[in-house]
């Protein structure tokens, strides 16, 4: 049983890493805001914070995977040499928002206007990367 320290240190934990989340996604938007006007709103500056949070706080710190099924203490080692689905979904993901967001920050920072097709990778990138982070941490507690 964990006690009540490691329960509050694992709550700051992943509010720490949902925050990071909403940050990535306030640099995502303001780069793509400030290149394509019909997205500079208050509503897709929020969409794109939740949409960071939520990715972030379920798909970075995942719950590994059972050294053996549930119920069956006769198979030890089965998922020796598997690949974990949800961890490997998570460390793409976690890759392509991470690299996406600090482009953008690189970007804003050196003020440069990259044109529109580098602008919508760096959307895209960063919207693939949270819904596999999301997809990953969803799959990893349905598990358990």
């Amino acid at each position: 049983m964990q006690t009540r320290v490691r329960k509050v240190a694992h709550v700051l934990e992943r509010l720490g890493l949902a925050m990071a989340g909403a940050a990535s996604g306030l640099f995502v938007a303001a780069l793509v805001g400030t290149s394509h006007a019909a997205l500079t709103n208050q509503g897709f500056l929020l969409l794109m914070m939740i949409g960071g949070a939520v990715g972030f706080y379920l798909g970075i710190d995942t719950p590994p995977l059972p050294s053996k099924p549930p119920g069956d203490g006769a198979a030890e080692g089965v998922w020796v040499g598997k690949v974990d689905t949800p961890e490997l979904l998570s460390a793409i993901g976690t890759f392509l928002a991470a690299l996406s967001a600090f482009t953008c920050v690189a970007v804003i920072v050196l003020r440069r206007d990259p044109q529109m097709g580098w602008v919508w990778t760096i959307m895209a990138g960063w919207v693939v990367g949270v819904a596999m982070q999301i997809v990953a941490g969803t799959i990893a507690r349905l598990r358990r």
